[in-house]
């Protein structure tokens, strides 16, 4: 098979019409050159150059070849282009996977950064929730994952995967304005809950919130949902706690930061340790510019 680099070394010959001064333009020594010319003359049968006293001169074999090779050699500069711009992340693929929350508060701040500087790169977005963005993870089908994890419910992540903190949410209770219903959990304890899903980390978080306050919640209705959690609560059909993405002020809900221990949950940004997508370190700097930097539930996280 021809070699790509040999025909573009015969191109430079012809036109130069000296191995030295091909040498030169190609960065090469005129010893390697006339072996790339003389490889080719094995490799194709034909005789390319007349080796004359005072030099060479191409034949019509030489000249024919280098038309034919043109295309060739255009089709594998326009390759090595493509390669170039992939290598850098100005093309290419990033899969993110986020949960719902962040996908309203922090996700759409980070996509628009990454299209801006990266207008051609393709940047594909997933759902979920932590345990199926961490199995996505592991199979490749994500290259990052936002997941969170609750100051009372930690959560040990599989090995080789890296972490990237972004922020540290308080949990705020939520009550209906005017309830008359007290701001401290202890208070609380005849109240109605709202919470999420039953065996969800913010679920468990508030059993063990309420716990420590010394009673069981009496939950009421259950959403995953955080929105419809706010609904509910400014319609005084209970109370609640949430992380503060999912708040959202509001004139009929009183938002009280809780002051306990633990009361608070971590967001991050997953990956393998071991991805190489260039696009890697680009949507990780656009996640941590998307942190609010001016809400007072929200604490941006430190690097690591």
């Amino acid at each position: 098979m021809l070699k790509p680099l040999h025909l573009l070394t015969l191109k430079e010959v012809v036109r130069s019409g000296s191995f030295a001064i091909a040498a030169r333009d190609l960065g090469y020594t005129a010893s390697a050159i006339s072996q790339q010319i003389s490889a080719l003359e094995k490799e194709t049968g034909l005789v390319l150059f007349e080796r004359e006293a005072h030099g060479i001169r191409p034949t019509a074999a030489a000249h024919r070849l280098v038309d034919l090779s043109a295309h060739v050699l255009a089709v594998m500069d326009d390759l090595d282009h493509h390669v170039q711009e992939l290598a850098t992340g100005v093309t290419g693929r990033l899969r993110l996977g986020s949960f719902p929350t962040a996908g309203v508060r922090l996700v759409p701040f980070a996509l628009s950064a990454v299209v801006e500087t990266h207008p051609r790169a393709r940047i594909q977005l997933e759902e979920g929730e932590p345990e199926e963005l961490v199995s996505a993870l592991g199979t490749g089908d994500l290259d990052v994952a936002l997941v969170y994890e609750y100051g009372l419910s930690p959560r040990q992540w599989p090995d080789g995967l890296a972490r990237h903190p972004l922020l540290r949410e308080d949990l705020v209770l939520l009550r209906a304005r005017d309830s008359g219903l007290s701001a401290q959990l202890p208070g609380l304890s005849r109240a109605r809950w709202i919470t999420s899903r039953e065996g969800t980390a913010g679920a468990q978080s508030l059993v063990r919130l309420c716990a420590a306050a010394g009673f069981d919640a009496a939950v009421a209705f259950r959403s995953n949902n955080y929105g419809v959690v706010r609904e509910l609560v400014s319609a005084g059909l209970g109370v609640a706690v949430v992380p503060a993405l999912g708040h959202v002020p509001s004139e009929r809900i009183e938002a009280t930061r809780l002051t306990q221990r633990s009361a608070h949950r971590h967001v991050m940004a997953l990956y393998r340790s071991e991805n190489s997508n260039p696009l890697l370190a680009t949507m990780l700097n656009a996640l941590r510019r998307a942190v609010p930097m001016d809400e007072r539930f929200l604490h941006p996280s430190e690097p690591v």
